[in-house]
């Protein structure tokens, strides 16, 4: 059961959407190195996992072997607040990208986060990461903001996407 009250277990490609928890997080700092992202690490990710704003999901892979004896594909974080859903990070290995996990994912995330009342979701997105603006695109975001050099290692500019959630969007 999420924190939202809904049941947050899904299935895509064979892949089982649940909530993170604490014994997944060396695989998740594994992902989130590998894809390049803004480094939370071990300890940040475990601080947000016990806070009841926060909404954390992985996909499992069907068996170790399916990932060569990784048991995690894939995971977002995210954090309710102030009548919005914040997307702090999400990522997929690359092996099983073109699944369709990373959207599944999101939409997960964005469905817990308007059962508890967000009425909209908010991320940031690397100027030149173009594969993750098309899916925000895809699941209906609009660029609404830049934010100059945003992001460290390399210094890029992020644009701020955001979109209705609820009965309306």
């Amino acid at each position: 059961m999420s924190k939202a009250g809904l049941s947050a277990e899904q299935t895509h490609a064979g892949f089982r959407l649940t909530p993170m928890s604490e014994h997944d997080l060396l695989e998740v700092v594994e992902i989130e190195l590998a894809c390049g992202l803004s480094q939370w690490g071990w300890d940040a990710y475990h601080a947000e996992l016990s806070k009841p704003e926060a909404i954390m999901l992985v996909a499992r892979a069907p068996s170790p072997e399916a990932l060569n004896g990784r048991r995690l594909a894939g995971y977002v974080a995210a954090r309710l607040g102030a009548g919005e859903v914040h997307v702090n990070n999400i990522g997929v290995r690359e092996e099983v990208r073109r699944l369709g996990l990373g959207r599944a994912l999101l939409g997960l995330a964005l469905e817990l986060a308007a059962a508890q009342g967000a009425g909209e979701a908010v991320l940031e997105v690397r100027a030149g990461n173009r594969v993750a603006q098309a899916l925000y695109r895809r699941l209906g975001f609009e660029v609404v903001g830049e934010r100059r050099r945003y992001y460290r290692e390399p210094v890029e500019d992020a644009l701020v996407m955001t979109r209705r959630l609820g009965p309306t969007a």
